[in-house]
């Protein structure tokens, strides 16, 4: 097994990778771009669904690290953050549905 420190990272990584791919998106959406034109949509698209698998496979890897018994609840905190990791994983889509939403 990993220690803590590498799942720490890799969920640190993962969520810079997220971030990245959503603020690219985000751009050239706003500036004008369409889906058909990008010229990195494979780039952000693949950048974007790595950055979440490491954000997921980190967190529940730091999870067994500090000794979170395998069948009980989650705590409220581990769902807030879950849903968080659910809507940030969505979220690449909308710049191109709404480039309004892009701007701000």
């Amino acid at each position: 097994m990993f220690p803590r420190d590498f799942y720490e990272i890799l969920h640190i990584i993962g969520i810079a990778m997220l971030f990245l791919a959503i603020g690219g998106v985000a751009t050239h959406a706003a500036n004008g771009g369409t889906k058909a034109e990008s010229k990195t949509r494979g780039l952000m698209s693949s950048m974007h669904g790595i950055g979440a698998l490491l954000i997921l496979v980190g967190g529940f890897g730091m999870l067994a690290r500090i000794g979170f018994q395998h069948g009980s609840n989650f705590p409220g905190w581990l769902w807030v953050k879950i849903i968080v990791w659910l809507v940030l994983s969505a979220i690449v889509l909308l710049p191109y549905r709404k480039p309004a939403l892009a701007r701000p």
